[in-house]
């Protein structure tokens, strides 16, 4: 019997004019937590859409062994029955439905088409109890946090009997806490025999979590080692093909005049019962301004809130080069010179089935446009010179934004808020779910703005990114700062200790 529970034998897969994966090989041994690394495009979630039926036997050359056995899956049920399931950064829950309903979706517990509810809940309860989820399986998923919603897809894909669980990016979303909490259950199905492929940008996480790493570079396979084997410069190296001597390219500069200022600025959102309160801040030209807080802290409303789309302004005033602004919409903060690049892009930031030279103009319209018609011509030479400047790895301008890496949409995004040419770019998230190199690429492009004079606002919840990359760092906790620091007095520990109510 083969030492192995899962290979993936010369798996080749080609889309018209590219070879997503080349000769690719990965195994995978029963009861391992076995980590799948690479930059955005380099091929890991095709091969895992291949693994879990979603690309069909067919479709790609090479083959599929568990146990040894040869597996031909047409559909995502042929792969499941195999005892395989899959996570995926977005998190597939019906909101609206309880827990228990998405845990049996599509695998009810029926007689004659009536289901059992009473076994239906036990089922639940059990699966509920191997993530150690501790709520009523009668919830609604709407009422649950984005942590408790990813241990029920661990959940459900438990009370199918999957032998291999497959978790992309599972942390991406999550608060440090959770993600932590999140680990240490791994790492206890692990115990249990349960056989994980994780993938993950957060190497932090990978040496933690992982007993081997498989490299995927340009559709193919780089290396796979022991993590004991491992450095974490050296696994770098081998996913971007090159030494990043320096993760984060912070160049030392004297920040210019006030640039944008708020004046007690308060807002409240009656949906969601939220109050930004008395918030006085200040930018300068040529100054990367960091803003740390845990989830939930009001960052993002606060930044909505300056960009025009988020909440009623009940007091405070806004200024920008000394001009007090009125901002009703996203439109009056573009032209004042605000631009928002949203933590989430694929909703906010992205059309996702317009091209990218459509994505990038779409908010300086008014000016390749008259009398209310775009000059195709310009839109793409303007989308060009972006994607030059940028370097945005695409065949064409007409290439779809869904089809591009997520490294290579969030550049799009910036293409987007650059043809803007804003005073102010404010940046919620920026690397979030993106590689390690498509980071560095857009630190530089970051840093370069900053040398012109933009302003920048910087929110992540990545603290070595927020250290790394700011002059100085505002840290939020329930709709207010409650501390400030220099880069040269600023610590993990001084951030976290203002993140939780320290002033």
């Amino acid at each position: 019997m083969s030492d192995y529970l899962l290979e993936m034998q010369g798996i080749t897969k080609e889309f018209p004019g590219v070879k997503a994966l080349d000769n690719v090989t990965f195994s995978v041994r029963k009861g391992e937590v076995h980590a799948l690394v690479g930059e955005n495009g380099a091929g890991k979630s095709t091969l895992m859409k291949i693994l879990s039926g979603v690309y069909a036997a067919g479709s790609y050359d090479g083959d599929i062994l568990i146990e040894g056995q040869p597996q031909h899956f047409h559909t995502i049920k042929d792969s499941e029955r195999a005892g395989i399931a899959i996570i995926y950064q977005e998190l597939a829950l019906v909101k609206q439905l309880s827990v228990a309903e998405n845990i049996g979706l599509g695998d009810e517990i029926a007689t004659a088409g009536v289901i059992n509810w009473n076994e239906s809940y036990l089922r639940a309860e059990r699966a509920l109890k191997k993530v150690g989820l501790n709520i009523n399986p009668a919830t609604e998923i709407t009422h649950l946090g984005v942590g408790e919603q990813q241990l029920v897809e661990i959940a459900k894909a438990l009370s199918k009997d999957a032998r291999i669980l497959i978790l992309d990016e599972p942390t991406a979303a999550l608060a440090e806490g959770e993600a932590a909490n999140l680990l240490k259950i791994l790492k206890g199905l692990r115990d249990d025999g349960v056989t994980c492929i994780y993938i993950s940008h957060r190497l932090k996480e990978v040496f933690e979590i992982a007993d081997r790493v498989t490299v995927l570079r340009d559709g193919k396979t780089v290396s796979t080692d022991q993590k004991t084997d491992l450095t974490e410069d050296r696994l770098i190296a081998r996913m971007v093909g090159r030494e990043l001597t320096q993760i984060y390219p912070r160049k030392e500069r004297i920040a210019g005049d006030v640039l944008l200022e708020l004046k007690d600025w308060t807002v409240y959102d009656p949906a969601i019962n939220r109050t930004i309160a008395d918030v006085n801040m200040t930018l300068r030209k040529g100054e990367i301004l960091g803003m740390a807080g845990l989830i939930g802290a009001g960052r993002t409303e606060l930044v909505m809130s300056i960009f025009g789309v988020w909440g009623r302004v009940t007091s405070g005033r806004i200024f920008l080069d000394g001009h007090e602004l009125a901002l009703r919409n996203a439109g009056d903060a573009i032209r004042a010179g605000i631009s928002l690049a949203s933590e989430d892009r694929k909703r906010y930031g992205l059309v996702l089935m317009q091209d990218i030279k459509r994505n990038i103009s779409l908010a300086s319209l008014d000016r390749i446009s008259r009398h209310r018609v775009v000059d195709e011509n310009e839109e793409i030479r303007s989308a060009e010179k972006y994607i030059a400047e940028l370097r945005i790895k695409t065949p064409s301008v007409e290439q779809q934004a869904m089809n591009l890496s997520g490294g290579t949409q969030q550049k799009v995004v910036l293409a987007k808020w650059l043809m803007t040419m804003p005073k102010v770019l404010i940046l919620d998230e920026p690397t979030r779910g993106i590689d390690v190199g498509a980071k560095v690429e857009i630190y530089h492009i970051i840093n370069a703005l900053v040398d012109r004079g933009v302003g920048v606002i910087m929110i992540s919840s990545d603290l070595p990114e927020v250290l790394g990359m700011s002059d100085r760092i505002l840290v939020m906790h329930e709709g207010r700062f409650t501390g400030e620091l220099r880069r040269e007095e600023a610590t993990q520990e001084k951030i976290m200790y203002y993140a939780t109510g320290g002033r």
